[in-house]
């Protein structure tokens, strides 16, 4: 299904429109939403008359709303009556649980609709009792729904709907079995929901397999019209490591942005980034898996509140996050996957407004974003790092704008004694520029004398002959990456792992990503993980008390030969 290229702009569709029942429409209209976004428009009929859907959006379209209004619109007044949910609702984070969990709540508080998040890192003690007090709605992260499951205290045999959201997200973090063992487990005649950012055949796959002629529908970006800028401009800068820091900051000062999020590969980097960028002056906040949810919450109260205007943090612990002032995403390092690129700068350039997608490359990294340029289909223009330069030119720019909005909006007679006293002493020019001087001084518009070296590039004729990066052969034997410790699995090969089986379990039962996981090499009887050195003892443990192909295994730190 697409939009009707025809349709009469005037004639605008409503909630009320769409056929939703008036709890929900009161829901809605108290929350201050007045009219459906194209991916509710689309899906929400078909999803209301029992069709399974196979969707397509990018973040931040209003695709949790999309599935959560037709999962209430069948819930009976007051709530369900049976222990068992009626709906299933799988994400890849624990974050993403919980915002869904919080939405859901929100649309159906009149209908008394029990909604459970379940997530690895809670205690299980609270899922246990209330999955056995009832819910009519569990938002899960696929780990933990099979541990219930096999648990037998998540029954599934009333599910009318399941819900894949974010399914790409869940294929790379390496859930792909879990989510095969769930759906087996799920009544033959559920409807079956699968929403994603992107479509590999992956997702394709599962599609086949789980969904009963499926409603196809894909939401593009707007596409702009000839002359106008795109809705989100996109650039990187290629910068040695060394010079990531002042470089970032020297892109935000230019650049001015409202708000902006910084993503960063680990909790490590996102921590060290908070504080340097702390202290050359910016109000720079952190967010990753080993924070609570309190912390988590005081985080998101300061950047939407504009006491803070630079949030740090890790893919998985801003996954699903909706800021509405975000006007720059900045990917601190090359994004592995282009998918990851993608879900990034989908948070901006939303409602009409211009975002920006800024990335910092090292010189190495410089023919992955011509890899990320050719899947997406999107010219991403490398640009040279604003000299010292520059950086005065655009700051003396910001105080001559600050300035001009000044004398044109404020009362400034009570000041005139001030400028007629000096201006018996100095020509008035003089007054002007001490004036401009002290106002430029004020605003912290400090020198930044740190001149980034210019990075040439090589073109790809000259790159053919650089030497490859070695082989994992020639790695083995070798300590791990900087940051990170390696961890000895008793598993390999012979036992059928895979390194999705290492990264899902990794990523179930503790707080780190997918990306997060660092190179993983698998023997015919063991395997090596890299994780980083923080988490190491916190993955060891969790390790230790699950099972990795249905079998306790050990975990250890490795031991490295002696030389």
């Amino acid at each position: 299904m697409t939009p009707d290229a025809t349709e009469d702009t005037e004639d605008t569709t409503t909630f009320a429109d769409l056929g939703l029942r008036p709890e929900l429409l009161r829901a809605l209209l108290d929350l201050g939403y007045e009219e459906p976004t194209p991916i509710q428009r689309e899906a929400i009929p078909p999803l209301l008359s029992g069709h399974d859907l196979l969707g397509q959006a990018a973040t931040g379209t209003g695709k949790t709303a999309a599935f959560a209004l037709p999962i209430l619109q069948h819930m009976p007044a007051g709530g369900g009556d049976g222990a068992a949910p009626m709906a299933l609702v799988l994400v890849p984070t624990r974050e993403l649980a919980v915002q869904v969990s919080e939405a859901v709540h929100r649309y159906g508080r009149d209908l008394g609709t029990r909604v459970l998040p379940i997530y690895g890192g809670q205690p299980i003690g609270r899922q246990l009792r209330e999955l056995q007090r009832g819910v009519d709605v569990v938002v899960a992260t696929p780990g933990r729904a099979l541990d219930h499951i096999g648990r037998k205290t998540l029954r599934l045999d009333a599910l009318r709907m399941v819900v894949l959201d974010e399914a790409d997200e869940m294929l790379d973090m390496g859930f792909a079995d879990d989510i095969e063992a769930i759906l087996q487990e799920t009544p033959e005649e559920r409807q079956t929901v699968l929403f994603s950012a992107t479509m590999p055949p992956r997702i394709d796959s599962i599609a086949r397999a789980h969904l009963k002629d499926p409603v196809r529908i894909q939401i593009e970006r707007e596409s702009t019209a000839p002359g106008e800028a795109p809705r989100v401009r996109q650039s990187a800068y290629v910068v040695p490591r060394a010079h990531k820091p002042a470089a970032l900051g020297r892109v935000l000062d230019v650049e001015a942005p409202e708000a902006t999020i910084v993503f960063c590969r680990t909790r490590e980097e996102v921590d060290q980034l908070t504080e340097t960028m702390n202290g050359r002056g910016y109000r720079a906040e952190a967010l990753h898996g080993g924070m609570g949810q309190e912390q988590r919450d005081r985080v998101m109260a300061r950047l939407r509140a504009g006491t803070a205007d630079l949030l740090v943090a890790t893919d998985v612990a801003a996954r699903g996050l909706d800021i509405e002032q975000l006007s720059h995403v900045v990917n601190y390092n090359v994004p592995s996957a282009p998918e990851s690129y993608v879900h990034r700068i989908g948070r901006v350039g939303r409602a009409g407004r211009e975002g920006v997608a800024i990335t910092l490359a090292e010189p190495r990294e410089h023919r992955m974003l011509k890899t990320i340029e050719r899947v997406t289909k999107s010219r991403i223009v490398v640009e040279k790092v604003p000299t010292v330069a520059d950086l005065r030119a655009r700051r003396l720019e910001l105080t001559r704008s600050a300035l001009e909005e000044s004398i044109l909006e404020d009362d400034l007679e009570h000041f005139r004694v001030v400028v007629d006293t000096l201006a018996d002493e100095f020509d008035v020019m003089e007054i002007a520029m001490a004036a401009v001087k002290l106002a430029h001084e004020a605003s912290g518009a400090a020198a930044d004398e740190e001149e980034i070296p210019e990075v040439p590039l090589r073109s790809e004729r000259e790159g053919r002959g650089r030497r490859e990066p070695a082989g994992r052969d020639e790695r083995r034997g070798r300590g791990p990456t900087s940051g990170m410790t390696r961890i000895f699995v008793g598993a390999g090969r012979s036992a059928g792992v895979r390194p999705q089986d290492l990264v899902g379990a990794i990523a179930n039962e503790t707080r780190l990503s997918g990306r997060d996981i660092g190179a993983i090499e698998i023997a015919d009887r063991f395997s090596l993980v890299e994780v980083p050195q923080q988490a190491a003892d916190d993955v060891i443990a969790s390790l230790r008390q699950s099972t990795i192909k249905g079998r306790k295994v050990t975990v250890r730190r490795e031991r490295f030969p002696a030389r």
